[in-house]
């Protein structure tokens, strides 16, 4: 068999789910719900992939035509066989057909290659997924001969009282022989409770024609959950939160809790790396070996290095180099880089700058739009000024540089190889390799400035 054409149902609106975003972009585990099916999708085989796309067509092509996916228009929303007839020109003559649903982001590849498998080994001309649920209300009821063979499978709304008692449901995950499926397309008519072309009418032309209709019964029906409103939208993040969380411990990461560490599905971490509770790791974090995150550490599209300790942190679009330590309560954003063996303490902020080798930006400083080099020591309550209003500007810190507590650079300045500025300095100019540079008023000492007002009348009057 060759590889199969996947067709992904993603043009319906999601009232339920009560957004102006369209339902399969609406992120679980850090990927909109869709993505998860166009990954699951590949895994299982399929090169080409078709979103049927409806409303908001131009959010759902935007975000998918990165991933190389086709698309086919459904302008009014007339139900799943109707969206279906909207590829025919996409789909050659004798190709196989996998017909997905946008919502269903808990599917894995396994299951659509073990459907796939079934389709072929069996000679089937269609084979349906089906799972049985404890509470199958909202799914079409699959009704077997009894023999154990499809006779059709009948949606909720226009079952009856016997059929709706059946727990055996349809998945909405199909194969098809393409060449069948658009004949019996073309037989459908909207005559039942709902005024829509359903997909699974097209089983028993499939019958009445001889073909051979298979079944697989998938005993895992968390996988078919389908989101329709944010309750079960949060159920498939935490189903998907606590697969990728067994994924990384069987990989040789350490989770303290995993239930209050929460680690999107685009997230790498290494071997040996320790998360503690309340970490959150988001994006397309990437996250080295024998590392030490958390607790409370945020991580947003960060890539941190080996042997690197992030406390209570947040640490946004940056790099981080090995053995650095961060935190706690540091906070690094877009463009910040650290290199090896940097420490950032409590309370420092770090945007689109690069702090050099071995230096210490220790408490309450802010770095911005600066270039620092080695082994520099940043003191507490130094600021870069990097910003007049109207543009920003550039600070250079050389190497071995200290910088007194209390130092605010005004930028564009540079402080040379080895130079010290004194606490408290306003620094305009540059400042020379090995100099200090001292910028503060002269002390004066008024005497008696600070006595009790009765004590200075009384001795007035002496």
């Amino acid at each position: 068999m060759t590889a199969p054409v996947a067709v992904i149902l993603a043009a319906g609106k999601g009232v339920r789910m009560k957004s102006e975003m369209p339902k399969v972009l609406h992120p679980v585990a850090g990927l909109p719900m869709v993505m998860h099916v166009v990954r699951a999708a590949r895994s299982a085989g399929a090169q080409r992939l078709i979103a049927v796309v409806g409303h908001g067509r131009q959010q759902i092509e935007q975000r998918l035509q990165a991933e190389g996916l086709e698309f086919a228009v459904q302008e009014q929303q007339l139900g799943t066989g109707h969206a279906l007839m909207q590829v025919r020109g996409l789909v050659g003559e004798g190709e196989t057909v996998l017909v997905l649903c946008g919502d269903t982001p808990l599917l894995r590849g396994e299951t659509l290659r073990r459907l796939l498998e079934v389709h072929r080994q069996s000679g089937a001309d269609a084979s349906v997924l089906t799972s049985c649920l404890e509470d199958p209300r909202g799914y079409g009821r699959v009704v077997r001969n009894a023999g154990g063979d499809l006779v059709r499978i009948v949606e909720e709304k226009d079952a009856c009282a016997e059929e709706r008692a059946i727990r055996e449901v349809n998945a909405g995950i199909y194969c098809f022989s393409s060449t069948p499926l658009f004949q019996a397309l073309d037989g459908l008519s909207p005559d039942n409770a709902q005024g829509e072309y359903y997909l699974t009418d097209v089983l028993p032309w499939f019958l009445g024609h001889g073909l051979r209709v298979a079944t697989v019964l998938h005993p895992d029906a968390e996988e078919i959950l389908g989101i329709n409103d944010r309750v079960q939208l949060a159920q498939a993040e935490q189903v998907l939160r606590q697969r990728k969380n067994r994924e990384l411990m069987l990989g040789g990461v350490t989770i303290i809790d995993p239930s209050s560490t929460l680690v999107d599905w685009g997230v790498s971490v290494g071997e040996d790396t320790v998360l503690y509770p309340f970490t959150i790791l988001e994006g397309s974090s990437r996250v080295g070996r024998r590392c030490r995150i958390g607790p409370g550490a945020h991580l947003i599209d960060a890539r941190v290095a080996d042997g690197t300790v992030v406390d209570k942190s947040t640490l946004w679009d940056c790099q981080v180099g090995e053995a650095c330590q961060v935190g706690p309560y540091a906070y690094l954003r877009p463009g910040a880089c650290l290199e090896r063996g940097v420490k950032v303490g409590d309370f420092v902020e770090i945007k689109k700058s690069v702090i050099g080798q071995g230096s210490k930006v220790p408490h309450l400083a802010y770095v911005g739009d600066a270039e620092v080099g080695s082994y520099v020591n940043i003191g507490a309550g130094t600021i870069t000024c990097n910003y007049d209003g109207r543009a920003k500007y550039k600070t250079v810190i050389e190497d071995h540089a200290f910088i007194g507590s209390n130092t605010n650079l005004v930028a564009p300045v540079k402080v040379g190889y080895g130079a010290i500025t004194g606490a408290g300095s306003t620094i305009t100019k540059e400042v020379p390799p090995y100099a200090l540079g001292v910028e503060r008023a002269r002390q004066r000492n008024i005497s008696g400035w600070g006595k009790p007002e009765a004590e200075s009348s009384t001795s007035d009057d002496s």
